[in-house]
């Protein structure tokens, strides 16, 4: 096998571990393990904790001192004993805890997997710009199949999941090691804490139109992750009511909410062509605004005919919510940030999408659906539908203070 297809597999395993159980967890911890909304929303947030700092605390240890492909296996090595460990827990305290030190070391696995097929990659003659988004694609692939799996095999409410889970880490951690080593480069413009966490990036928040974007950055975040938290445990409720129970939605609630990733590899596609149409601007009010269709369609949908079609549609809009923002917000960043501090200014949008975002929207969410729940009933339509005002608001609001001239000039050049 040549070097693009080793990369094709490691980058595969590395989302396969993370689909088999990220979106079916928050149905198995509140129907297996009858945990409450809040307590499920504080385990999600482990994710956006884990978002802070972490990767960039790991970075530097690449850097610096082990070289990545072993860092990396290292890391899924602990991560694999840390998912057994996790199966086996049943309180909300300790399996908490242990969540938290899991997402401490997979959440950095995503950035290594990069750093590592990016140095193979060029080591090895071929363009990263090129070459590397048709293999980063086999990620999702891997992704929706770990779905798939879980669903396939009944194992979305069972432990089983993180024990799968467990079993992949380990397998891809043996995989790493047979990958040439990425040597480390011995410079003298190592990255500082400061620029490793994209601190010194924070000196943009005195520009307030960059202030501005980094806000609804967060605001938009606390969305991203919603459906995937919830979505699962929302199809498998209308289990409850008999005209739906047998249900292919119901059933296989997991192969629908995979029908999400599938759309997003597609719209990644046509990105370009809607940045260089509507601008950098436009295609950021796009993704706020499908959120509201997102989670609207989730409202109004059902398991079957009319409802069914309007969940399908939900999922396909998905694509276009998730990545429309983080695409056209990273290209955002590197037109507008000086180029002394791009590295930084592209971690500290991250850290307040995928960090700080991630934190609020977890367990905020949770929160929103305690509200909703009686007697162990949720009131599903109301939550979609504050959560649709939610992403409504910051739409509106966007669209009124950010204000952004398209230069299609800027776009071509980047």
């Amino acid at each position: 096998m040549g070097i693009k297809g080793k990369i094709t597999v490691m980058n595969f395993l590395q989302f396969f571990v993370w689909g088999a159980w990220l979106l079916s967890f928050g149905k198995y911890l509140g129907t297996t393990l009858h945990f409450s909304g809040e307590q499920i929303g504080a385990i999600f947030m482990t994710l956006g904790i884990a978002s802070l700092f972490m990767p960039g605390l790991f970075g530097i240890i690449a850097d610096r001192w082990l070289s990545a492909n072993k860092l990396f296996a290292i890391l899924h090595f602990v991560g694999a004993f840390l998912l057994y460990i996790a199966a086996k827990q049943t309180s909300f305290d300790s399996l908490y805890l242990v969540m938290l030190l899991y997402l401490m070391l997979y959440m950095p696995t995503i950035a290594l997997n990069n750093t590592v097929s990016y140095y193979l990659l060029e080591k090895n003659g071929y363009d990263i710009v090129k070459d590397f988004p048709p293999i980063r694609v086999w990620g999702t692939v891997g992704f929706i199949l770990a779905v798939w799996t879980i669903d396939i095999l009944g194992w979305g409410l069972s432990n089983y999941q993180l024990y799968f889970s467990a079993v992949f880490s380990l397998i891809l951690g043996l995989y790493s090691l047979t990958l040439p080593s990425c040597t480390i480069e011995k410079t003298n413009t190592k990255k500082t804490l400061s620029q490793a966490f994209g601190l010194d990036a924070l000196v943009l928040f005195k520009n307030k139109k960059m202030a501005v974007f980094f806000i609804f950055s967060m605001l938009l975040g606390a969305a991203l992750q919603i459906t995937n938290m919830w979505g699962e445990a929302f199809l498998h409720d209308f289990r409850k009511i008999a005209a739906f129970e047998n249900s292919f939605a119901v059933i296989h609630n997991g192969i629908l909410m995979s029908v999400s990733q599938i759309s997003e590899t597609l719209f990644i596609l046509t990105i370009p062509f809607f940045l260089k149409r509507f601008g950098i601007r436009k295609v950021m009010l796009m993704s706020m605004f499908a959120w509201v269709f997102r989670f609207g369609l989730f409202g109004i949908g059902n398991p079957t005919g009319v409802g069914l079609g309007f969940l399908i549609l939900s999922m396909i809009i998905y694509g276009m919510a998730f990545d429309f923002f983080n695409i056209s917000g990273s290209l955002f960043v590197e037109i507008e940030a000086d180029s002394k501090i791009r590295g930084s200014a592209q971690g500290l949008f991250m850290i307040m999408t995928n960090g700080l975002g991630a934190m609020i929207g977890a367990y905020g969410s949770g929160i929103v659906i305690e509200i909703f729940t009686k007697n162990d009933t949720r009131n599903w339509h109301s939550i979609w539908f504050v959560f649709a005002a939610y992403a409504l608001f910051i739409g509106i609001a966007f669209m009124c203070l950010f204000k952004y001239k398209h230069n299609p000039q800027a776009i071509e050049n980047i």
